[in-house]
C-alpha cells in the first residue's frame, strides 16, 4: 500500500468515525445563540459536534459517504489518487461556499460555517497534495502492476 492509498484509507476511517460521532447525542451539543449561525431549513440533528463543528443529519451522511468512498478507494493506487483529487475539489468548493453568508447553509440543508471552514480548507489542501501533486515513483508503479498481475481477480 502506497502513501496515496494510506491517505485515502486514513481519511476514510476518520470521516466514518466523524459521521458516526454525529449520531451520538452525548457528542453533539445543542445549538446556542450563535452570531455565526445561519438559518437552516433542515434542522434534524442540528448541533455542534464536540461543541465545535456545526452538523446535522445530512452533514453526518456526507461524512459517512466520503469516509466509505475513501476506504474503498484505498484498494488501488489509481482509485486513491482519483478519490484524493475529487476530495480536494469537493472540500475546496465547500470551503468557498462557507465563506459567503448566502451559501453558508448549502440551500438551508447543510451547515458550512464556523470551525467547519478551516477543517474543510485543511482537508482540501492535504487532498490536493495526494490527488494532484504527489507522483508515485517508478518502484511504486512497478509494484502496483506486479500486484495486479499476481492477483488478476482484484
Amino acid at each position: 500500500m502506497k502513501a496515496g492509498q494510506y491517505f485515502a484509507l486514513t481519511i476514510g476511517i476518520i470521516f466514518v468515525l466523524i459521521g458516526v460521532a454525529g449520531f451520538i447525542p452525548d457528542l453533539v451539543k445543542p445549538p446556542i445563540a450563535d452570531p455565526d449561525a445561519v438559518n437552516l431549513s433542515y434542522v434534524e440533528g442540528y448541533g455542534y459536534l464536540m461543541g465545535l463543528f456545526p452538523i446535522n443529519v445530512l452533514h453526518n451522511i456526507v461524512h459517512l459517504t466520503v469516509g466509505l468512498l475513501g476506504i474503498f478507494a484505498s484498494l488501488s493506487l489509481g482509485s486513491a489518487r482519483l478519490f484524493s483529487g475529487v476530495l480536494a475539489l469537493f472540500y475546496g468548493l465547500l470551503t468557498i461556499l462557507g465563506l459567503f453568508p448566502p451559501t453558508q447553509s448549502m440551500l438551508g440543508l447543510v451547515p458550512l460555517f464556523g470551525n467547519d471552514l478551516w477543517l474543510h480548507a485543511g482537508t482540501a489542501a492535504i487532498a490536493t497534495y495526494f490527488g494532484f501533486l504527489a507522483k508515485p515513483d517508478l518502484l511504486e508503479l512497478r509494484e502496483q502492476g506486479h500486484d495486479e498481475q499476481a492477483n488478476p481477480s482484484s
